[in-house]
């Protein structure tokens, strides 16, 4: 493998590379350290007509070398001509570095496996790339999500306030759009572990929950969802066990003695269609909380357009609450009534 020194001038960047995002910050430190010791690994190229050269990886060494103005840069030539082949080599060269982002990968091997130039599988990228096959599918479903979501995704597993991981990102992949942005931008916001996104993510796809429901639980906060998947979560158990079927009643036993009779207590009556329902709906309700004045404030931060929609949400839990309120006064009052004439 020979190593040749070429005019900068005569090499030309790859502008269909996989790769396309440059820290700033590590480009200086590379022209530092490229003008302290030089550079250390070489750039690989093709020839192009015209007697130039065109970059299949080290763009980034490239750029360096460029802007010190160095007037050569050590490079290896390849003789392959085949784009696929070549492609496949800098996403592999790539997948070695630091900084090539999950968002970079994704479209690399989306590129492959729908441009016609290539028309790539899954399995073909995986034998060549030595990447599972789940992982390369991984990647491409982050490409779901809108633009401003994909700007924040950064690689590694470290959560960041206004950033996102792939791992924070792949449980919201199969829901609506017009509930997996907004979600994935609150979790970016408050920093949501990734157990947390799993668990809200699972709270977004109950069906049982309506669309209309689904888009006002929008406004909450990362950790005001956790609160209301758990509650969800508790009344559902309770729904469920409520629903259980009743145990048949044991046989009654043989009729004891009267002086035994006596001293036996009174069986417990079982609850009352209204005390079950009491029960339930007093396990449902959250303890009271007080809404601080910065969070009542915090209405002005909300989309003039998405005002309305709020505002209606609020009337309904007010209705809501006013008719419980109304029913169980009425029920009070005729207990009360009850109780007098008992004595």
């Amino acid at each position: 493998m020979d190593i040749i020194e070429i005019q900068t001038h005569l090499i030309d960047e790859d502008t269909d590379q996989p790769r396309y995002q440059f820290d700033e910050e590590s480009l200086q430190e590379l022209m530092q350290s490229i003008e302290e010791i030089g550079l250390l690994s070489p750039i690989k190229v093709r020839t192009t007509p015209n007697g130039r050269y065109k970059i299949i990886y080290g763009n980034r060494r490239y750029k360096a070398c460029k802007t010190l103005g160095r007037p050569t840069i050590p490079c290896i030539v390849s003789a392959v001509t085949d784009e696929l082949e070549i492609y496949l080599e800098q996403i592999a060269e790539n997948l070695t570095r630091a900084g090539f982002t999950p968002i970079e990968e994704a479209e690399a091997f989306n590129k492959l496996l729908t441009d016609s130039k290539f028309s790539s599988s899954v399995k073909y990228l995986s034998s060549k790339l030595g990447k599972p096959e789940a992982y390369i599918k991984n990647k491409i479903e982050l490409l779901k999500f809108g633009n401003t979501v994909k700007k924040l995704v950064i690689s590694g597993t470290e959560i960041k306030k206004d950033k996102l991981t792939e791992d924070q990102l792949l449980p919201l992949k199969d829901l609506p759009l017009e509930h997996r942005d907004p979600l994935a931008m609150i979790i970016a916001r408050d920093e949501m572990p990734v157990s947390d996104v799993k668990k809200i993510a699972k709270l977004f796809k109950d069906k049982a929950i309506s669309d209309s429901t689904k888009s006002k639980l929008l406004y909450k906060t990362g950790p005001g969802l956790l609160e209301t998947w758990s509650t969800h979560e508790h009344n559902k158990a309770e729904r469920a066990k409520a629903a259980e079927p009743k145990p048949a009643p044991a046989k009654p036993a043989a009729k004891p003695a009267a002086k035994e009779e006596q001293l036996s207590p009174a069986p417990a009556a079982s609850a009352t269609p209204l005390e079950s329902q009491l029960q339930r709906l007093a396990a449902s309700v959250p303890a009271f909380s007080p809404i601080s004045q910065d969070l009542i404030q915090s209405y002005v931060a909300i989309n003039a357009a998405n005002r309305a929609p709020f505002l209606e949400g609020v009337d309904t839990l007010i209705e809501t609450l006013e008719k419980h309120l109304s029913e169980w006064k009425a029920v009070r009052e005729l207990a009360k009534a009850k109780a007098t004439a008992d004595v």
